[in-house]
């Protein structure tokens, strides 16, 4: 027997199957998560403005630990917040940038999204993504007042 899937079905099973990282810089730390395959690499980073300033050299530098760079990436998903108008401001502007020089596919979560679920949990998101119908490639962040 054979089943058709529609190509968003398979191009969302394909997001989770293939490397993601997700970057949230809205909260009291910056943290960074790398789910490859079924292994989940996490880091956390003081949230502060010369750290803001520096998001990019620390995602790399994370990466480059777990022994991958940004090619190796598929998709990046981002706290768009509630949170830190810094924090949010700059990691919205890296995965724009990356969107653009290496066509890293985006998507923009809250953990509000996804209350009925009852979890936040990082390694979570592009699941959740996929069944909340996180648009790809769209941005609303939400700042804190």
């Amino acid at each position: 027997m054979i089943f058709f899937s529609s190509a968003l079905e398979l191009e969302l099973n394909n997001n989770i199957i293939m490397n993601n990282l997700i970057i949230d810089a809205a909260r009291d730390k910056i943290f960074l998560t790398f789910i490859v395959s079924s292994n989940i690499y996490t880091c956390s980073y003081e949230n502060s403005k010369i750290n803001f300033e520096n998001l990019i050299l620390l995602i790399n530098e994370f990466l480059k630990n777990n022994k991958s760079s940004l090619d190796d990436v598929g998709a990046i998903y981002v706290n768009r917040g509630p949170g830190s108008f810094a924090g949010i401001r700059n990691s919205l502007s890296i995965i724009k940038a990356l969107f653009l020089t290496k066509e890293i596919d985006y998507y923009c979560f809250s953990f509000e999204d996804f209350k009925e679920s009852g979890t936040n949990k990082y390694a979570d998101v592009p699941q959740l993504c996929e069944k909340y119908k996180i648009k790809k490639n769209l941005i609303n962040p939400i700042y804190l007042s």
